[in-house]
């Protein structure tokens, strides 16, 4: 019997990323999504193939309970999102993500390894792009850190009544 906290299943966050690169991120994500109940999307084009020895590795035996859903591009991944509450996830600009309200409907949205979101969705929709405050000079976190790390203050935010701090 464990005695470790668990989540309510009562939100529905989803994470998506745009054009992934590196199979691993994708299942580091993955087996992220499926510990905190949240939705994993992809939109290709993927810079892997789904099958991907490292992502399945990475991913573990998640992949298999709670597969991604993958998104033929772009445009077709933003007819989705019409109408739904979405933030833009990048190192490059933004509002910091504490001082976003996020929703249990919230999409969390993540660009390539390499280059990040669009810098024309971005600036296209400023109000929506969220950041992970770093130290001045600082460049960016691996991906999957930083949706890990946005994607539990979302959850922090919409489950508030955690357990009470460990005093050791």
């Amino acid at each position: 019997m464990s005695n470790s906290p668990t989540l309510p299943p009562a939100h529905r966050l989803k994470i998506a990323m745009v054009e992934p690169e590196i199979p691993q991120n994708v299942g580091n994500i993955a087996r992220l999504c499926a510990v905190a109940g949240a939705q994993l999307h992809l939109v290709r084009p993927l810079g892997f193939v789904l099958s991907d020895r490292h992502m399945r590795r990475a991913g573990m035996d998640y992949l298999e309970k709670m597969p991604p859903i993958v998104h033929d591009d772009l445009p077709q991944f933003k007819n989705i999102l019409a109408g739904g509450r979405y933030w833009l996830c990048t190192a490059r600009s933004g509002t910091a993500m504490w001082h976003v309200k996020f929703s249990p409907d919230d999409w969390l949205i993540f660009g390539k390894e390499t280059q990040g979101l669009a810098r024309d969705w971005l600036d296209h929709e400023p109000l929506r792009v969220v950041t992970i405050p770093m130290i001045p000079g600082a460049r960016c976190l691996n991906v999957s850190s930083a949706a890990a790390i946005v994607l539990y203050e979302a959850l922090r935010q919409i489950h508030p009544a955690a357990p009470p701090p460990l005093h050791l």
